[in-house]
């Protein structure tokens, strides 16, 4: 039997995988852990320092990169396992990943339990999981060279590519459990569309101002007054004036704050068109889901803020957007032939 329950419950454990690989990347980007590991070994990576010396020679490889010399150059050995241990939690997680994807992967094709569409989407999935991993090491490269930083260009990439993974792993799912259905209504199906759309440049933004710090400027709501570090609020940093909206830490937020109205005003206005639609046709259970963990998201975004990004209310706040972007596939998938 071909796509059977074995095959879901493959899709679904990568969902899960990937659900707590972002959460580990967002604890590693929090603790400013995702520098600690200034190399890249594919085999040999997976074990950690097993011993003192191994531990030394790690840390001294460590201090030969900026992280060290520019900012981390009071750590203490002890200090410098911690980070470590977040970075390494990260990489391993990707690597299981790949395992969990491609030995199954392999499994049901030889045992011919795939269809032929399933298997064209889990050639998809296996790239994608691939490219994945090529972002997170380029990203990584990029806060090695001058600057103690990575790229936030490259982490936006990297961030918004294991959204887009497991939004499209659920998607394959969604597939097989809902094999039959038929689109409902052109108009309203569009509409979801504009709002996974918005969802996604929303993502993306919060990308920017996870890679720029732009958290911890303007720490208030809804005005964006000055912050705890008054030095760096600078509205116009960059010419032309545009660039402060997608490299200046004010532009960057103010972006970020104003994507989220437009996120709640296009969500609202598809829980509003959802009860116009005929009763056999509104799917209630994605369409409300949807609006309470958008509720939900947008307190999380408001007390991270006011709050000065707390490690625990960052990463909370990034699992909502997993969240939400997972209520938005579901309900998306509900209304699409």
């Amino acid at each position: 039997m071909k796509d059977n329950k074995k095959v879901i419950y493959w899709l679904f454990t990568g969902c899960i995988l990937i659900f707590i690989m972002v959460v580990v990347g967002g604890i590693t980007r929090l603790t400013h852990s995702g520098l600690s590991i200034s190399d890249y070994k594919l085999v040999r990576g997976t074990i950690p320092p097993l011993n003192e010396q191994e531990w030394t020679e790690a840390f001294d490889y460590y201090k030969q990169f900026p992280e060290y010399q520019k900012k981390n150059y009071h750590f203490t050995l002890e200090e410098f396992k911690d980070i470590y241990f977040w970075e390494w939690l990260h990489r391993v997680l990707g690597r299981l990943i790949g395992i969990v994807f491609i030995i199954p992967f392999l499994y049901f094709l030889i045992t011919k339990q795939l269809s032929k569409p399933t298997i064209r989407k889990s050639i998809i999935l296996l790239f994608l999981g691939g490219f994945q991993g090529f972002l997170g090491w380029y990203m990584v490269k990029s806060g090695l060279v001058d600057m103690p930083d990575v790229s936030h260009y490259r982490l936006a990439a990297h961030l918004t590519t294991a959204f887009l993974t497991f939004g499209y792993t659920f998607w394959v799912a969604l597939d097989l459990i809902y094999p039959n259905r038929s689109s409902i209504n052109k108009g309203f199906r569009n509409l979801l569309r504009f709002g996974m759309i918005i969802l996604i440049l929303q993502i993306i933004w919060g990308a920017f101002v996870a890679g720029l710090d732009a958290g911890f400027i303007h720490n208030s709501w809804p005005l964006m007054a000055e912050g705890k570090l008054i030095h760096e609020t600078v509205w116009i940093e960059q010419e032309p004036l545009l660039m402060n909206f997608i490299e200046g830490k004010s532009g960057v937020q103010f972006i970020h704050r104003y994507l989220a109205y437009i996120v709640v005003a296009v969500i609202l206005y598809i829980w509003y068109r959802s009860r116009k639609l005929a009763p056999e046709h509104r799917h209630p259970t994605a369409i409300n889901t949807l609006l309470i963990l958008l509720g939900l998201q947008f307190l999380l975004g408001v007390f991270t803020l006011i709050l000065y990004v707390p490690v625990w209310l960052g990463v909370a706040h990034q699992v909502g957007a997993f969240f939400l972007l997972a209520a938005m596939t579901y309900t998306l998938h509900r209304f699409t032939k």
